[in-house]
């Protein structure tokens, strides 16, 4: 019989958990229930879809493990997209100070809008994949077939069928399958799914800081095509809600700025709120470039940035056949930019565990292995989140533990040698890019780093060149 594989959900983690399956699939179906941009357009069913995105390292080089063809990183460029140095592309003002501009170039990032690298992946796997990937939009997961011991695939309503592609009209039927992964994202159901099959007491935990985010795209002005990423972060150490502004150059020479307030001190999203929200910042460099800067666009406002775990791997009997992967798995506060590299090393472990199964993605022990595995890289991303989310005032499901406190006093002095030691700084580099486990910030050297404090005197403002101030409004 053939092999077939069901992903849920088109988005990044759904493509590439398609790819990941090609391979070992004699054909793979994505379920997804937007309509589909046939370009780099934003769609409905991305709630921070207009916001800014950082790929980090670790998840551009899982990527381009998975990806078939050119690559992610090639076809990015290609399309507009920046690669740049975490170390000497970035101004960052932190609750500990400035961190400088090393000539060390530290691990790269890649800068693009959300709906560039959403469109690149999926075409990419559509159009080079092995095997026939089918992406079907406008069809609404709304149950899993199967029992509490296998999933058997998934019934969904198929709007295609009323013309409308919003699930409206059309029919319910079935799609079996050896494999159902759901990458569906914040909004899954799995919960509710697996319910219905008798797998219950799934542990589920919300840190929810009420972060909105405001966003708005500008044409810089002339001589700013190399400006470095601003971002001036947030304190949730001094007891108050937290304003934090960040510039992220996207192709098509345009700049997106993203502006950010937790609980109680939300970004307006009127234009003149909006540059003043930026000029209150804890230091106005994110106002002063924008000041200047032409507005391509009116403010965005997305409010859905909780963080979110489902605790699927402490299911006792997971069920064969049956694959969370992405935000439908666990979201985090999109401040720390961590998300869509987490679903990218989920599912580069999906294509190396259906590799060494060998018979095919319905393997034995495949899901609950792959549902384990993963584990790392979500508690890593979550504790970078959760662990600064709960010192905000207002954040709702969490408050300071003493282990809390024990790991913060350890990170805001890592951060403290950061600013002046770039030993401390490589480690930060390593960790956040996720090239590295959160034990290298605890290796002798960072700890020797650590002891020693920032080597160099703090910097009394941001490291920008005098060609880049030129470009500020006074």
């Amino acid at each position: 019989m053939p092999r077939r594989a069901v992903v849920i959900g088109a988005g990044l983690a759904g493509m590439l958990a398609a790819a990941a399956l090609a391979g070992a699939a004699d054909e793979v179906v994505v379920l997804d229930g937007d309509a589909l941009p046939d370009g780099p357009e934003h769609r409905k069913g991305l709630p921070q879809g207009r916001h800014a995105h950082i790929l980090m390292a670790g998840g551009l080089a899982a990527m381009e493990e998975l990806v078939p063809g050119a690559g992610v990183r090639k076809r990015l460029l290609a399309a507009g997209a920046h690669e740049l140095s975490l170390g000497r592309d970035m101004v960052v003002l932190t609750p500990e100070g400035w961190f400088r501009r090393w000539r060390d170039e530290g691990p790269a990032l890649l800068a693009c809008t959300r709906a560039l690298l959403d469109w690149t992946v999926r075409d990419a796997v559509v159009t080079q994949a092995p095997v026939r990937v089918e992406v079907r939009p406008g069809t609404r997961v709304t149950g899993l077939l199967g029992g509490a011991g296998r999933v058997t695939g998934v019934r969904f309503h198929d709007g295609r069928e009323g013309g409308g592609g919003n699930g409206d009209g059309g029919e319910d039927r079935e799609l079996t399958a050896d494999l159902v992964v759901d990458a569906s994202g914040r909004g899954s159901r799995v919960t509710h799914w697996l319910a219905a099959l008798g797998v219950t007491g799934v542990r589920e935990r919300t840190v929810d800081t009420g972060l909105v985010n405001a966003t708005r795209l500008y044409r810089a002005p002339e001589g700013a095509g190399r400006f470095p990423v601003t971002m001036v972060q947030a304190d949730p150490y001094v007891g108050r809600p937290g304003r934090s502004g960040m510039i992220l150059p996207v192709e098509d020479g345009r700049w997106m700025v993203s502006l950010a307030g937790t609980r109680g001190a939300e970004p307006p999203a009127d234009a003149d709120g909006f540059l003043r929200y930026a000029m209150e910042l804890a230091d106005p460099l994110v106002g002063r470039f924008i000041a200047r800067a032409e507005p391509l666009t009116d403010v965005r406002i997305s409010r859905s940035t909780h963080n979110h775990r489902r605790y699927l791997e402490k299911v006792r009997d997971w069920p064969e056949g049956l694959v969370v992967l992405g935000d439908a798995l666990a979201t985090f506060n999109p401040a720390y930019g961590q998300g869509m590299s987490v679903a990218a090393l989920g599912a580069r472990l999906l294509a190396q565990e259906v590799r060494r199964a060998g018979d095919g993605p319905g393997s034995a022990g495949l899901a609950a292995r792959v549902q384990r595995g993963v584990v790392p890289w979500v508690d890593a991303a979550w504790r970078a989140a959760v662990g600064q989310d709960v010192w905000y005032p207002q954040t709702r499901g969490a408050r300071p533990t003493p282990a809390d406190r024990l790991v913060t006093g350890y990170s805001r002095r890592l951060t403290r040698a950061a600013t002046g030691a770039h030993g401390a700084a490589a480690a930060l580099w390593e960790v956040t890019s996720l090239l590295a486990p959160p034990a290298r910030l605890f290796a002798p050297g960072t700890l020797l780093s650590v002891a020693l404090g920032p080597l160099l005197p703090p910097q009394a403002g941001a490291p920008l060149t005098a060609a880049e101030r030129s470009l500020l409004a006074p």
